[in-house]
Parts: structure tokens; sequence; C-alpha cells
């Protein structure tokens, strides 16, 4: 593979950025030719122009182009086509409503509007019944597909069933104040401690 130099690995980095909304550390070190440590290195200035954001293990696209208008039936943080079974809603001032399309983007969003949130709501990942995002149990990195952003997030009522699952499917169980820490890539020891003891709550 030919060496390509910092600038041209960022403006890469941007191309499949915005072709994919997620990609993995370690996905970039393959596609690139680099060492993860490089990667870390490349993507630093694109965090600081707020382009993308660190998420645990991987980066984020940040859509929040000026004056640009989002469908309804389009994710408010990444741009992915929402599936209403895994739609996480935001209840904002003036009747405002934004949809992500999932715990993870809506998550990532929740974080960045901090106090404007008047309520989250998501959906029951086995009934699809909706549930307020502050009372919600999240399971994470689990082997469960659901064909969304990465690391992918179900949301539950009820803490057994999440414990439930991360018992047959792995992952680890965390609170609404602890997922918005995991998500943002504030928790990697502690996430890697809980995902070691499958099915404890932390």
């Amino acid at each position: 593979m030919k060496y390509l130099l910092p600038s041209e690995r960022q403006r890469r980095i941007k191309e499949l950025i915005r072709d994919r909304g997620n990609l993995r550390i370690s996905e970039l070190s393959e596609l690139l030719g680099v060492s993860e440590m490089t990667v870390h290195r490349d993507i630093k200035p694109l965090v600081e122009e707020g382009f993308i954001i660190k998420t645990f293990g991987g980066i984020t696209l940040v859509r929040e182009e000026p004056g640009k208008v989002l469908d309804d039936n389009d994710c408010v943080f990444c741009s992915r086509r929402i599936d209403q079974r895994l739609a996480y809603r935001l209840i904002l001032p003036n009747n405002r409503v934004e949809s992500a399309c999932c715990a993870h983007c809506g998550l990532l969003r929740h974080q960045q509007l901090g106090d404007q949130v008047i309520q989250a709501i998501c959906f029951d990942f086995f009934s699809n019944t909706t549930i307020s995002s502050s009372s919600a149990w999240f399971v994470v990195d689990t082997a469960i597909d659901i064909g969304c952003c990465q690391p992918q997030i179900l949301t539950f009522a009820r803490k057994d069933y999440a414990e439930g699952v991360v018992k047959g499917f792995g992952g680890c169980v965390l609170s609404f104040d602890k997922a918005i820490e995991s998500v943002n890539g504030n928790m990697r020891s502690e996430r890697e401690g809980c995902c070691t003891k499958q099915g404890q709550a932390q």
C-alpha cells in the first residue's frame, strides 16, 4: 500500500466516515495501513474541529451542518434512515422533537444537548413499548446484531430482562447515566471489567 501523508490520511478518514457514519479504530488502522496509535493522532484534529466525535473504540460523524433540514425519518446525529423500533426521541423546548436511529446516536445527541432535553423516550427491545430513557436499562456490546450504529446498544424497561440478554449474548448492563458516559468513551476500563462479568449490572 502506498504511504500516505497525515493530511492525505485525514482526507481519506473524512471520506470513509461520511460514507459509513461510524468506524472502529481497528478498521481505520487496517484500511490505511498504519498503526492504531497513528490513527489516534490522525483523528485528533478532526475531533477538535467538531467533524467527528470519539466513541468507545471508534469514531462517529457529527452532522450538524448549518441550515440543513433533516427528513423526519433521518437520524439527527448520523443521518441514517430510522427504523422506528429502534428510535430514540428527544423532547426539547417549544415542542421540538429530535429523533435518532438508535440508543447509540440518541445518547450521544442527548449528551450534546444536555439540559435542553426535557424528556427522552426509547423502546423496550422485547415489548416495543415506549419507556423513559432515564429509567431504562442499556445493554452495550451484545452479540445480537440490530444492524445499526456501533457500539450497538439495546434498551430495556426491566433490569432482569437486560441481564438475561447479557447472560445469553454477552455485553454489559448499564443505567442511563453510565450508558451516556460509556458511549462517549469515558468508561473504557469500567466497561471492560463489566463485560468480563456478564450479567452484572452497573
